[in-house]
């Protein structure tokens, strides 16, 4: 399993809104992430937390532009951009990004499928219920698990059809996106499931409130331990990634579980 460390560049993010608002800042911290063993830096420029207000496009390519730019001469990882807008998008793998995250899974005013196949970008597709301002708004489904995999397994089948190989996809469950405690733990217990889609795998629940719902509640950076909890069981389910804020701790718990599996096998 390998590591996208997160490079948030707003002022409003749930965990660290406001930190690395600044370009050099957020530069700096992208360095740090990689030196402390991110495989990925995945770099946003509008919040998508539970109740987060749209940022304009012009917003959002100020924040996001200069970090690229200046990482990209830098590290020697690949740098995702985390984006609903295909301008943004677009800008971002321009200036060097090669993945294009997108919590609407390429749907944000239209159909972007077409736009990523020309780009030649990898993709991440993620399973959101709602938009981020009313998505935990009493989220509900018949059967969390099969609804959010026939979502990603549609969503794959577009992009083929537009051109772009299962190679260059993603598959994110969306854990926390237009869900209750609830839902985010039934898509755990079954988190083997999403291995059928045929693709790669990125488990995004770092910091996220489910943890505090199930101990106690308090700031999002005192949620370490849970969410190292839900790295191990995305390394266990067999998916490919997993998005944190912590990467210098999920990488020492990951290294440790796959030499203890290995000790027991």
């Amino acid at each position: 399993m390998q590591i996208f460390g997160i490079v948030n560049v707003t002022p409003d993010s749930f965990s660290d809104g406001g930190e690395t608002l600044d370009p050099g800042r957020a530069i700096a911290h992208g360095l740090s992430l990689v030196e402390e063993g991110a495989d990925v830096l995945d770099i946003g420029g509008e919040s998508t937390r539970p109740g987060a207000e749209p940022v304009p496009v012009e917003d959002e390519l100020r924040r996001v532009i200069p970090v690229i730019d200046g990482l990209v001469r830098e590290v020697g990882v690949p740098l995702s951009i985390d984006t609903r807008k295909p301008e943004v998008a677009e800008a971002a793998i321009g200036a060097g990004a090669s993945i294009w995250n997108d919590v609407t899974a390429l749907r944000f005013g239209g159909e972007n499928a077409p736009l990523a196949a020309k780009l030649g970008c990898h993709v991440c597709l993620m399973h959101m219920q709602g938009e981020p301002g009313t998505m935990q708004q009493e989220p509900r489904y018949n059967d969390v698990v099969s609804e959010v995999y026939r979502f990603l397994e549609s969503r794959i089948a577009t992009c083929a059809r537009a051109g772009i190989p299962k190679e260059r996809i993603i598959a994110d469950p969306g854990i926390g996106f237009g869900k209750t405690l609830e839902h985010n733990l039934a898509l755990f217990r079954e988190m083997e499931r999403f291995a059928e889609l045929g693709t790669r795998t990125l488990l995004g629940a770092s910091r996220k409130r489910f943890i505090a719902a199930l101990d106690r509640d308090g700031p999002a950076s005192e949620r370490l331990g849970g969410s190292i909890a839900a790295s191990l069981r995305g390394l266990e389910a067999g998916f490919t990634y997993t998005r944190v804020h912590d990467v210098a701790a999920t990488r020492q718990a990951l290294a440790v579980a796959r030499a203890l599996k290995r000790n027991a096998s």
